[in-house]
């Protein structure tokens, strides 16, 4: 299962953040942006609240992502093809860098100041004339407005889509870039061109940017590739050269010497190497295994520790996403069966130590989620579209079946049936067949022998309804092909959503993604009247107006039964080895590990005594 987003800079960055944000009309310099209110870190602010400033430099941090990614053969973060090694981000900077003890604000990293126009059509950032790359080389306004109009034009659709707006960008004088906009959904874009990634134009006029390679690229950024093996590990080094490290955006963060980030195949072997040191802190996501599989000698003996964290960001939208593209997956009423053969109470009671709570909604866990009818807000919103939209959209939110939990959901299993046959699907002997003799074949693509136990029983509930259904579970590198191409029938994903959601919907949910190779519309979602809701969510002035569109949106994509949900969990379960120290806050809306964390000399001299 892979998540969409997080992390620092580039591709990751621009998920989870860049482009959710938007700046207030304003006509004057400043030190940060927002979206409906003050910053809270002044302009003088030395540093964020959730750091520990003096956090000592050094040591070493080995660790599996939380992409759940288990392979790759690229440095190369900002086209479609290939798989990227985890981290890159740590080699790049960008304009401006998120708070994450806020909801919406950054602040300036490359750029010292940001001066939104009036009207919003344009932004204007003054650089830092210190800002240079890892070779040396000056970091100026030209690197910015070509790393614009590189991405724009040849980056991964999650880059390109949110820019498509940008009119332009042009380097005023070598600190001074200006971006101008165009069409009407503008609010996002200060943000999203703060937060692009900073390209060498030098470099990728001399490298061809659409290519593969695992060449180490040249950034800006605190690490720089070290030692690695392609699909094994990949090592980055912290910069000590690096000038940006005592900005107030970088203090008490970055600490480590090395980072690096080791590959496994499948989530057990990345449990075993864990406990047998090879891995220094992994994030637990299977529960049976942070139920069960710890109960060893080294958290016995308080070596290995295990902290849970809240998660309070929103818990976004997690399930077996069905494609719609195909043909048997079009009419409503056979995703509606699909959904109620999924049995999860019993799943989540033998399966997941009842650690999860069901996921309902496309923005769960968030002010967002839709709930009760349509507030008379909502009913602005949608009632221009009533003669488009099925009647659940006016009524209470469309949320799906609870059963007792006893694996016997029989009354849900018999309204499956009942829905196939109404669109057309004839039960036989031999399974459910349409007009044609055709069978109702259903294959669940996966990439982890973790997943296999949870898809099975689902599997299992379809075909006791007639339908075809398979596991298929490929390597790696075919699965992310296969996703990338939509050559799948389902598929689980997660979509991280932020507090905040704003462009980056289109990439999710919209028309013109449905039919983008590489964009995260998994389900092939092309709903016009969906469309012109995305666009009310990217263009609200205000948190009210958000959070009305999104409640909006959110009916009419549950009431599609595009997807079947699963579940989420508000914590981080993570487990390491005890040679780390942390600040005493976490940030509100990240984990903060390893960010924030540090190698404690003295623990680890400890830690090797016990041994």
């Amino acid at each position: 299962m892979k998540a969409f987003g997080s992390g620092r800079a580039g591709l990751a960055l621009f998920l989870t953040l860049g482009f959710a944000a938007a700046a207030p009309l304003h006509a004057e310099p400043r030190h940060g942006l927002s979206v409906f209110g003050d910053l809270k870190y002044p302009a003088d602010f030395k540093h964020f609240d959730y750091v520990n400033p003096d956090a000592p430099k050094g040591g070493k941090a080995s660790q599996i992502g939380p992409g759940g990614v288990t392979t790759f053969d690229s440095f190369n973060m900002f086209i479609l093809k290939g798989d990227t090694a985890q981290g890159m981000e740590l080699c790049f900077d960008s304009l401006m860098v998120r708070a994450n003890d806020e909801p919406d604000a950054v602040y300036g990293l490359v750029a010292e100041t940001a001066d939104v126009a009036p009207d919003g059509m344009s932004a204007t950032f003054k650089m830092r004339p210190e800002a240079k790359f890892a070779d040396g080389s000056p970091l100026t306004a030209e690197d910015v407005a070509f790393s614009l109009e590189t991405i724009k034009a040849k980056g991964h659709p999650a880059l390109a889509i949110p820019i498509r707006d940008v009119k332009s960008a042009e380097a005023l004088d070598p600190h001074t870039v200006r971006f101008t906009f165009q069409g009407t959904l503008v609010r996002d874009l200060p943000i999203a061109v703060a937060t692009l990634p900073i390209l060498s134009k030098a470099y990728y006029t001399a490298h061809d940017f659409e290519k593969t390679s695992l060449e180490p690229p040249l950034g800006s950024g605190p690490y720089k590739v070290g030692p690695f093996k392609a699909g094994t590990y990949v090592t980055y080094v912290r910069r000590s050269d690096y000038w940006a490290k005592d900005l107030p955006v970088n203090v008490g963060q970055y600490n480590f010497d090395e980072v690096r980030y080791e590959y496994y195949r499948d989530r057990p072997l990345e449990l075993e190497g864990l406990l047998a040191g090879n891995i220094d802190f992994r994030e637990e996501f299977t529960s049976k295994d942070w139920a069960t599989g710890y109960d060893r000698k080294p958290v016995k003996d308080g070596r290995v520790k295990l902290l849970t964290l809240p998660d309070e960001r929103p818990s976004g939208a997690q399930g077996f996403f069905i494609n719609t593209r195909r043909e048997k997956f079009k009419d409503v009423r056979v995703r509606q069966a699909l959904g109620l053969a999924f049995d999860f109470e019993w799943s989540n009671q033998k399966l997941f130590f009842k650690l999860y709570t069901r996921t309902a909604s496309y923005f769960e866990n968030s002010d967002l989620k839709a709930v009760g009818p349509p507030s008379p807000e909502e009913l602005k919103l949608l009632e221009p579209f009533r003669d488009k939209l099925p009647a659940a959209v006016f009524g209470e939110p469309v949320s799906p079946p609870v059963t007792d939990g006893s694996g016997n959901n029989r009354e849900q299993l018999r309204q499956a049936v009942k829905l196939l046959s109404d669109a057309g699907w004839t039960q036989t002997p031999e399974g459910v067949r349409n007009a044609a003799g055709q069978p109702l074949s259903v294959e669940v693509l996966i990439d982890s022998p973790t997943f296999e136990r949870i898809a099975a029983p689902y599997v299992k509930n379809l075909r006791a309804i007639g339908v075809d259904a398979t596991i298929r579970m490929v390597d790696d590198a075919q699965y992310e092909r296969r996703i990338k191409d939509f050559d799948f029938d389902l598929t689980t994903q997660r979509y991280a959503l932020r507090l905040t959601p704003g462009v980056e919907l289109k990439n999710y949910w919209s028309s013109q993604s449905a039919e983008t190779k590489g964009s995260f519309n998994l389900a092939g979602i092309a709903d016009p009247v969906l469309d012109q809701l995305i666009d009310k969510v990217v263009a609200a002035k205000s948190r009210a107006e958000l959070e009305t569109a999104t409640r909006a949106a959110d009916r009419v994509l549950r009431a599609g039964y595009y997807w079947v949900p699963q579940w989420y969990k508000g914590a981080h379960n993570l487990a390491f080895w005890d040679k780390f120290s942390w600040p005493e806050v976490k940030p509100k809306y990240e984990r903060g590990a390893l960010e924030t964390w540090w190698y404690d000399a003295a623990k680890d001299k400890a830690l090797a005594e016990r041994k």
